[in-house]
Parts: C-alpha cells; structure tokens; sequence
C-alpha cells in the first residue's frame, strides 16, 4: 500500500484521519459550545431554506476548482473506444444508485431496525441514495494515477459522468428517495440544488478554464493557475465538515454507533460496483488502463455535491447530512484497497492495456 500512497499528496493520504479530526473537533465545538453552534446553524441563505449560508460558500469553494479540471473539448473523441465508457455509464447510473437504495433498505429498514428510529433510518437511506447518485469527479484522477489508467481516457469518462449529472442527477434521487424511504422531495429543490452545485461552477469553471487556457496556455493553467486553489479545496473541506459534525454533535455523542452502521451498506456497495465494473471491462477485453479507472468511478462519489444536496433537501443536523459524510470518512481507506486489487490484478488483461503503468 505504500506505494500507492506515495504518489498522493500529503492531504490525500491522510484525509481519513482528517475526516476523523474534523469529527472530533465539530462534536466537541457543537457540545461545548452550542449556542454558538446554534447561530452558525441560523445563518440560512434566506429563512427556512435550509441552506446553510457558511457551508453553502464553503462547498463553493469545493466544487469550483474541481470542475476546472474537465476539459469538456476532450469528450468528442468518446467514441474512441466505446465498450468501456459504456460500461461505466451502465454501472454508475443504472446498477449503482440502485443498488444503493437496495441495500440501504435492507440495512437501514429491516436488519438494523431495532437500533435505529424509522424517521432516522429514512433519512440515513436518503443520504446514501444522494451518495450513490453523484459518481467521482476530481478524485478518480488521483485513483487513475494510482492504477497506471489511462489519463486522457479518465478524462473522457468523468467528462461524459458530469453532463449526464446534469440531467440524471435530480430524477434519480427523486425517484429513489419516494420508492426506498417514502420521502417526497419537492422536484423544484432538487432542481435549485442542481443549479445551485452543478449548473454554476461547471460553467464557472470551464468557462474559465477555456479563457485561461486560451490566452494563457495549458501549461501555465494546469502548472501555475490551478495549483493556487490546493489550500482553498482543503481548507473549505475540513471547516465544512467541522461544522456538519458540530450540527451533529449531541446525536453523535448518544448514538455514536449509528456512524458504524452507516458505514456497512456504503462498503458493500462500493466493493460491489467496483467488482462489477471491473470484471465486465475484463469479460469484454477492455484494455487495463479503461478498465481500472473505470473501476474508480463506479466506487468512489462526488461526497462535497452529495452533502451540499443533503443538507439543501434535509438540513445541516439531519441523517441524510451524517450519512453523506460518513462517505467521505471512509472514501480513502476503501479506494486504495481497490487501486492495491486492481495493480494486482493487471495480469489479467491483455499486455495492450499495460502502457500506463504507475512507476
């Protein structure tokens, strides 16, 4: 494992233990200091919203910089090798938000509903259905790079991910949300948490990208300009998640088990969308630098969308809001054991899909 980590930067190797730094400081701010817990949790985008103005502008600050990494010029050539982006598109959006529900009912409604309240269990489940809704974005460049994937390809594929997002995004969860926990989410705030953490920074973002690259060159965009926004993205993630888990803070304290059961259908589906993809790229002859990454996206999420889309629809101190995180807790840890299967496993494809391997 440790060569894998080592092509990882700092932050990303250790950002489990981030997570659970962060948790441990937003339990103890919320239960030390509610009342100023109390008047962060007020500071609404207007009243009864339910958009947390701080988390909102912090999120922000997420999502920007990653969409100024799709090149969106780069999905005319999807049509270069189709199988394995077909494949992808298959998993991501047909197999793995329902296999979420599936088992987020299975888990959250029937196996452990003795521990948990049926209005909580509801609202666990809505959390992971918005968790499986919204596939990988920046981070599957860094699971690609760890797998020898082919990058220009990742590219391709998290392009195409993102502008289906657009459309399949809202439906789906709708849907999803209705049938597995018996919510009604109001389609017009999904929609405005579309518009709100798709729609503006994706244009924000490639349209800036576009002008920089434009009149400043691909190489300074990538080398000089982007690599400004390192310290923002993690910043803004750490106090984001500080002030989820102060929201959370007195539910995480009497029910702290409630993050372990969580955690068990979110592992499953995992494991079991990546095996998928992955053993449908090799029964296909999809080379190993596609089939790799494609692996990755079909695990990982796009947890800062998902936990601005849970706290948009349910609240910041909600179950859908801790379950959303409980995403990102454990996103690192399971991902490099999916990049150590992978490596190990690239034998199994043809010596034609070896070209990219990680040094």
């Amino acid at each position: 494992m440790s060569a894998l980590t080592e092509k990882m930067s700092f932050f990303e190797r250790n950002l489990t233990w981030w997570v659970f730094g962060c948790m441990v400081a937003g339990v103890a701010l919320g239960y030390g200091f509610p009342q100023v817990t109390a008047a962060v949790r007020d500071l609404e985008l207007a009243g009864g919203s339910q958009i947390n103005l701080p988390v909102m502008v912090l999120i922000w600050l997420m999502i920007y910089p990653m969409m100024l990494k799709i090149d969106f010029t780069s999905v005319k050539n999807a049509g270069r090798k189709p199988t394995g982006l077909l494949i992808t598109l298959a998993v991501n959006w047909i197999v793995k938000p329902f296999s979420m529900a599936f088992l987020g009912w299975l888990f959250f409604k029937w196996a452990f509903s003795g521990w948990i309240p049926e209005n909580l269990a509801n609202e666990f489940l809505a959390g992971v259905i918005i968790l499986a809704a919204a596939p990988c974005t920046a981070m599957v460049f860094v699971w690609s790079q760890l797998t020898g994937g082919d990058p220009a390809y990742t590219l391709i594929q998290v392009s195409i991910n993102d502008l289906i997002m657009l459309f399949a995004f809202a439906p789906i969860i709708s849907f999803l949300v209705a049938g597995a926990a018996g919510i009604q989410i109001p389609f017009e705030i999904l929609l405005y948490s579309v518009i709100a953490f798709i729609v503006i920074p994706l244009a924000a973002g490639s349209s800036t990208r576009w002008i920089l690259v434009r009149t400043r060159g691909l190489d300074w965009f990538e080398n000089r300009f982007l690599s400004q926004f390192g310290p923002v993205t993690i910043t803004a993630l750490l106090l984001t998640l500080v002030i989820i888990f102060a929201f959370q803070a007195e539910n995480m304290i009497e029910n702290w088990f409630y993050v372990v059961l969580i955690s068990i259908p979110i592992l499953i589906q995992v494991y079991f969308n990546s095996s998928l993809t992955y053993l449908l790229m090799r029964f296909f002859r999809v080379e190993y630098t596609i089939a790799a990454p494609g692996a990755m996206i079909g695990a990982s999420n796009f947890f800062e969308l998902a936990v601005a889309t849970a706290i948009v629809l349910f609240g910041p101190g909600s179950g859908a809001a801790l379950a959303t995180v409980v995403g990102v807790l454990v996103e690192v840890p399971v991902m490099l054991s999916v990049c150590q299967a992978c490596n190990s496993t690239r034998h199994w494809f043809s010596a034609s899909g070896t070209q990219h391997q990680p040094s």
